[in-house]
This record gives C-alpha cells, structure tokens and sequence, in this order.
C-alpha cells in the first residue's frame, strides 16, 4: 500500500498513541493539516510556536507520554528554539514536526527557508531532515523512539514540502534498532551490592534525588528505599514529588535556595546516594566543597552525566528505576535495618536543623508572597497539578507548596524560560481535564506568553494563573539589591498592564488583592470558578527568596534572611 507523506505521518502518529498534537499552520505544513483535519488526532491551535512547544512539554510532563508539536519553516520553525531548548535541559521526550521548502530549493534562500536542523542540532536529542519519501516513515518511527527511550529528549523531524505530497510503500510498525544507540538500562549488579553493603554500614546517610526518578517512573521504589532504611531524602527542582514532601523524611529541595537542613546534611553525611540527578550548578555550589565528607554514589542512564560535574566513588549506568527495584531487593536480603550501625545522633542533628532554622515568612502589612502559595497549599491540600514560570515565583511554588506525587510540578530548571508555565498549563490541563491546574507566575515572566490565555479560553480550560506581583523582574532585582548596592538598572515594572482587565479581555476571569485579608477570598474564588481565571496578588514589592546561597559560594554559605 502506497500512502503519501502527509497519510505516512498521520499513520505513524496514530501509530505511536498520539491523540494530542500542539501547533500553528503555515505555507510549509498546509498539506499536513489538511491531511490531519481528516483524523480524530486533536489539534491545539497555540498562538506563537513557542507556546505550541511548552504546551506539548507540559502534556508529557504531565503524563509521562511523548508531546508532539507541529510548526511551518523559517520564523515557525525558529520560533520552536527556546522551547526545545527547554525541552533538551530537562530531558522530556518530546517529537518536533516542521515544514521545510521543496527540497530542489534547500539552499537557495528560499521563502522562508531556514536551516532548522543545524539551528536546533545542539539542543535536540537528535533531529532529521527528510531527504526523501521512502525514509520518512522510518525516520518518525526513530524519531519517537529516541525521544523516549535511554535519557529522553526533543527529537525534531523536518519535512520539506514536496516530500509530504509524494508516496511509497509503509511497512508498518517494527521494532526500532539503532547500531550507534544502544541505552544501558539494567545496572551492574556487583556495583548494586556494593551500594548495599554503603548503605548497611553509612553513620549519616543520604538519598539526593532528581528529574530522573520521576522520568523513569521509580518514585515508588525510591519511597520504599527511604522508608525501608529510614533515611532522608532531599530532590532537586526537577525531581520534587519523586518522594512525598510531607513525608516526615523530606529535607525539602537543596542548593542556592534550597532549605537549611538539606544544604546541611549534604555537607555532613558520609553516604550520598545519587539517583537521577547531574548535580547542576545551582544544586551544589562550590564543586570542591560539595558533600566534602561523603563516599558518593551516582545512578544515571546517560553514562555522560556522570563523573561531568562532581567526581563520584561509585558509578552506575542504568535505569533509576530498575535499579532503584534490584538495590531494594538486595537490601531486602541483606536485612540491612537489622545490623545498621546506630544513626541515632545524626537523625538527631537533622531534626534540630528542621526546627531551628526552617522554612519562614512573617506576614504583616502586605501581601507575602510565601503566604499567597502557603494558603493555596493548604486551600487545595497539595493536589493541584502546578506549573511555574521563572524566578522568585517559581522558588516561592518550590519551597512552600509541597508535592507528594510525580508530575505534579512542571517548571523550566536547566534554561530556567521565562513564559513556560501558562502554556505548560494548558498542555497539563489537556493531558489531565479532571485535575486542578495552577501557573504560579511573575508579573514579568507572565507576559511572555501571555497570548496563550486565547487558546486556553478558546478549548475551555479552566487553568487558574496565580500572579505575585511585585512590579519588578523580581529575581533579577533580588540580586540588584544584595550584590549590586541596589542600582535596579531595566528590572522596574512601573507600566503592568491591568491583569484583571487583560483576562477579562480575553474572556477569562480576573479577580485581585491587594490586602492579606483579601488573599484567602480571592484564592478560594478564583478556584472555585469555572473556566480560565487570572488571580493577581499585589505583593510586597522588595521581598527576597532565602534561604539564598550566593554565586560562587558553597552551598553552606547561605543567606538566611
């Protein structure tokens, strides 16, 4: 059976459980949407490509699915960049398809023609320019499967116009074998044993967990691990909600904002057991001064990630998941909490840094931001699926909404994009339409993207935006005023527009405070009403996210007021 490119496409999506796709039309990609508009696949129009891309990003990482997305050449395909990029930095599998000009006109500075592939070549796991028809249908079946297997990423297929009206022959699904690609996914089993024999005899253990125990579906078995052996759990920004944050072994998040007693222990245990994480600069501060007294163990499927940014004693390629399973079982064998050497003492320590110096905020005049996501936390019982944009708002989300499940919360952490929580929203809400969807945001960051609130009201989604409000590009500001003697050069937001006004605008509901009275009002109103709703809180204008550890600085060296 001969199909054409644009028919090979829509069957491979099929094909490939795809029923969601993201995009924006235009001359390269009109032949492919008119092929769609003949399937069931659902189609979110988003009103810039960059949108389109956050939005499929926020559908996987609601789900844990491939997102797909779908832009035309030149300033379309341009206008994926950033959010492929975002993609890239947080390992979320994610399929990109483009349009290109004919091929008889590649290089010749055709209308909007734009060398995509060599454009996005270092912020994609791997991407195609499909050449000719009869390896299409090969290309986008390797397309998805390097986007979720191994350590995932955005996989970006770009198919020039006269490729997508020729035909050939479809074979079909098969499995998928690449000779230059080939995942460890099972871990060495003696190195596993190993760890077990660090983890019976460690004084001051300590689990750091990340993004990659939440991509590898292993949350459960790393709960089981800290509970079976009674030891603390501390998460990067990616990896919150791997392990419950009211569980009474969570340290909360460590580095440059991360909580007193995280940042603590990591300085003072003796075992550190790595799962998912590629200790990123904002997580260990001074590389020399990092976890300086621990025998470090690392779990990772990219064998690249290890050893690149902190030397580790004992290195494990492989699947955090499976080996997360196999260590459990070992431990099991070995009845490793029957001869553990007595850990009273340090259990001891971590409890006086939870209650000497925790978490804080004192609410007086104004509104406080912390007690805006405070209320919210407590008013939703920590069951909203949150998004955030970048900055103090998103810290603030961090650090005083606790998630107890993975995949609740979906921020940019690598590139940390501004504009990435409203259209990750509406691509969580897609994916999840019987749960509570929330964009913690900035009054800065919120106006990146702000256009998506027409796609949102357009499919009904009732996403709420929570907007801290400070006037300022807060985040930026904050170091303006501990590092700079206040010299608040371009970060003043003296001309806001009105967001209650902009969301009725855009057929949304807009509600606002501007007193802590009024905070708890508005928040259970905003909630409670139906559709989009804009929820702005006018906080207090010079308000600093702490603990803060500076740059350059180990993570010990913090800033606590």
């Amino acid at each position: 059976m001969e199909l054409t490119g644009t028919e090979i496409l829509m069957k491979v999506l099929k094909e490939e459980g795809v029923d969601t796709i993201f995009g924006y039309p235009g001359g390269a990609v009109i032949d492919i949407y008119d092929e769609l508009a003949r399937t069931d696949i659902r189609h979110i129009l988003a009103r810039h490509e960059q949108g389109a891309v956050h939005a499929a990003d926020g559908f996987a990482r609601a789900t844990g699915r491939t997102g797909v997305c779908l832009a035309t050449s030149g300033p379309g395909a341009t206008n994926t960049v950033t959010g492929i990029a975002t993609a890239y930095m947080d390992s979320i599998p994610m399929v990109i398809i483009t349009g290109q000009v004919p091929t008889q006109l590649i290089g010749n500075d055709a209308f909007q023609e734009v060398d995509i592939v060599g454009i996005t070549r270092p912020c994609t796991k791997h991407n195609y320019l499909v050449k000719d028809i009869d390896s299409l249908e090969r290309i986008l079946r390797e397309a998805f499967f390097l986007a979720r297997s191994g350590r995932p990423g955005p996989v970006l297929v770009d198919i020039p116009k006269n490729i997508q009206a020729m035909k050939a022959k479809v074979n079909g699904p098969q499995d998928i074998s690449m000779r230059t690609y080939k995942p460890t996914y099972k871990p060495n089993v003696k190195q596993l044993s190993r760890v077990a024999g660090l983890i019976k005899n460690a004084k001051r253990p300590l689990i750091f967990s990340g993004g990659g125990v939440v991509l590898s579906g292993a949350s459960e078995a790393l709960t089981q691990l800290a509970k079976s052996t009674n030891i603390s759990v501390t998460s990067t920004l990616m990896g919150l909600g791997a392990f419950p944050g009211t569980d009474p072994l969570w340290l909360g998040m460590p580095g440059m904002h991360g909580t007193f007693r995280a940042n603590m222990a990591i300085s003072q245990c003796d075992l550190m057991l790595a799962v998912g994480v590629r200790f990123d600069d904002r997580v260990t501060g001074r590389t020399d001064d990092f976890a300086p007294n621990a025998t470090i163990i690392q779990i990772d499927i990219d064998p690249t990630s290890i050893h690149k940014n902190i030397e580790v004693d004992v290195p494990i390629v492989g699947d955090c998941k499976i080996a997360l399973e196999k260590l459990n079982e070992l431990l099991e064998k070995e009845a490793v909490t029957e001869n553990a050497p007595d850990r009273t003492e340090w259990n001891n320590q971590i409890e006086a840094w939870k209650k000497t110096t925790p978490l804080a905020y004192d609410q007086q005049e104004t509104i406080k931001p912390q007690y805006v996501i405070d209320t919210f936390f407590k008013m939703t019982k920590g069951d909203a699926i949150v998004t955030t944009e970048v900055g103090q708002n998103q810290m603030w989300a961090a650090q005083y909404y606790h998630f107890n499940r993975p995949h609740q919360f979906i921020t940019s952490g690598g590139l940390g994009t501004m504009g990435f929580g409203l259209p990750a929203a509406i691509g969580a809400q897609m994916a999840c339409p019987d749960k509570l969807v929330v964009d913690v945001a900035g009054d800065g960051s919120i106006q990146m993207n702000m256009q998506e609130m027409a796609t949102a009201v357009e499919h009904k989604l009732p996403i709420k935006v929570i907007i801290l409000n400070n006037r300022y590009l807060g985040m930026v500001r904050q170091w303006q005023d501990l590092f700079y003697d206040k010299c608040y050069s371009a970060t003043t937001l003296d001309h806001n527009p009105d967001f209650v006004k902009l969301a009725e605008a855009y057929g949304a509901k807009g509600l606002r405070a501007t007193k802590p009275e009024e905070v708890e009002a508005v928040l259970k109103e905003g909630l409670e009403t139906e559709g989009a709703v804009i929820m702005e809180f006018m906080v207090d204008r010079e308000e600093n996210v702490y603990p803060m550890v500076p740059a350059g600085k180990a993570i010990t060296d913090m800033l606590l007021v």
